[in-house]
């Protein structure tokens, strides 16, 4: 018994210094192995009975072997690196993800006569099919489009197996326009828009590519009984209305028109100064005047205003729609009235008459207006004479229609010339004298030399010097109207 310890505690030092020896100098396995080979079979089976003793041994203290045969032994993989991407995770980054609605920007790689492929960016090439493409009856895809164009696109659908995209040209159109006119709504922006045609009760106009309505009432800020004259024309307009559900929208040019107006009232009004020219147009006429806008305000232009001549009729000087400069004459902010003239930018042939007229001068005139203490008698545009009563004729006149009558064409004679005052003093007595007797002075010149030839000048000067006061007299004694 204390053999067979012996025995094992040689065995365990054997086995531990093989290991050992194992451990530290593995090359020379071979070399131990040759030696085991030459020892004496005894020694060999005296070995042999030590393992089997060491392996009872080992057998009680360390667990049993697990049988691997016939079951396939699978390695270990490694630990994944959560930095390193798989190549899924590559395809997912290399194309972003697409879903039904989105817009995105697409580049057209290939054109057919059905339909317009184009690259978005993902698996596969995005399919806008024929009735998607917005054409025009006339139109083919090729008309419109061109490869490498950048156009929008509307994703449709997306197909999840193989990633098939159906887009749609039209509905981006459309997306794109509604939020631009949501935008313009909310911002008060004024657009400009085509007039498409003329409908029952308005006009339609496109917007972005949309239909979009103008109410007959909003089409300017008065009332327009042609509305075909807009077909065609671009107008300025505003988006009163927004509905994308019901697909309403209403737009409005005379909100625009309004706001223009009351700003440039206010700016007319803060610089508008008397006695300056502005420029106009005739918006109105009436039987007293004609309303002239200066930008925002109107004023009146009186027919006496007009001309330095008599003007019968506003509507003989000016015609609704001219351009004309007039002078303002008279601003009333507090009652918002003013008044202008026309004639005032004209030569006034009062400065002129003490060039044009002298007394004794016979000139043709005709009758204006004939008031009970004489005639008034026009001897060119804007400048009128006077034929007192006592003037008409030879005899006692009670009324000047007894002897001339408005519009009637006499020659009269000139007896005094007043510029400062604007008077010109009348005789047609004297005038039809004068021709009476001119016939007779000719005989009398061809007989010889008589009193009245001699003297005739100074006696005329004396009798025109008398007849002058007894006017002024009369004058003195009746109003005259300015």
């Amino acid at each position: 018994m204390i053999d067979e310890e012996k025995d094992v505690c040689q065995c365990e030092e054997t086995q531990s210094e093989n290991e050992e020896e194992t451990e530290q100098m593995p090359e020379e396995a071979p070399e131990c192995a040759e030696d085991t080979a030459e020892q004496p079979q005894e020694e060999i089976a005296a070995e042999a009975d030590v393992e089997e003793c060491c392996e009872v041994e080992e057998t009680t203290e360390e667990p049993e072997e697990v049988e691997t045969e016939g079951v396939e032994i699978q390695e270990e993989e490694p630990e994944k690196d959560e930095d390193i991407p798989s190549m899924e995770d590559t395809e997912a980054l290399d194309f972003a993800p697409l879903e039904p609605g989105d817009v995105v920007e697409g580049t057209v790689v290939q054109i057919n006569e059905d339909n317009v492929l184009v690259d978005v960016r993902y698996k596969s090439d995005g399919v806008i099919p024929l009735s998607e493409l917005r054409l025009k009856s006339d139109e083919r895809p090729d008309d419109v489009f061109e490869v490498g164009q950048e156009i929008p696109v509307y994703i449709l659908s997306v197909d999840g197996r193989d990633g098939a995209v159906l887009a749609s040209y039209r509905r981006a159109l459309d997306e794109i326009a509604w939020d631009r006119l949501y935008k313009a709504h909310e911002e008060k922006e004024t657009l400009d828009a085509p007039v498409v045609e003329e409908v029952k009760g308005g006009l339609v106009l496109d917007v972005f590519g949309l239909r979009g309505f103008m109410p007959a009432s909003h089409v300017d800020r008065g009332y327009v009984s042609d509305l075909s004259q807009y077909v065609g024309d671009e107008v300025r307009a505003r988006v009163i209305e927004l509905d994308r559900n019901k697909n309403r929208i209403i737009l409005s040019r005379k909100t625009v028109l309004d706001e223009e107006y009351e700003q440039k009232r206010h700016e007319t009004w803060s610089s508008l100064e008397e006695g300056e020219v502005r420029e106009g147009v005739v918006k109105g006429i009436t039987d007293f005047g004609a309303f002239v806008d200066l930008g925002g305000v109107d004023g009146l232009l009186h027919v006496s205003q007009m001309s330095w001549g008599r003007v019968e009729h506003p509507s003989d000087v000016v015609s609704v729609g001219d351009e004309t400069e007039v002078k303002v004459l008279r601003v009333d902010r507090d009652e918002e009235k003013i008044s202008l003239g026309l004639k005032q930018l004209q030569p006034d042939p009062w400065e002129t008459v003490d060039e044009n007229y002298f007394p004794g001068d016979l000139i043709d005139g005709r009758v204006m207006r004939i008031a009970p203490f004489g005639v008034f008698v026009e001897l060119e545009p804007g400048v009128e004479g006077l034929v007192h009563i006592s003037e008409l004729a030879d005899y006692h006149v009670t009324e000047p229609s007894e002897v001339v009558s408005e519009g009637e064409d006499i020659t009269v004679k000139v007896l005094q010339v007043q510029p400062d005052e604007r008077r010109i003093s009348l005789s047609l007595k004297e005038a039809r004298r004068e021709k009476e007797e001119a016939p007779e002075r000719k005989e009398r010149r061809a007989g010889g030399l008589t009193l009245g030839d001699v003297f005739g000048d100074l006696l005329t000067e004396t009798r025109d010097r008398l007849s002058d006061e007894e006017k002024n007299r009369q004058d003195e004694q009746q109003e005259e109207p300015e």
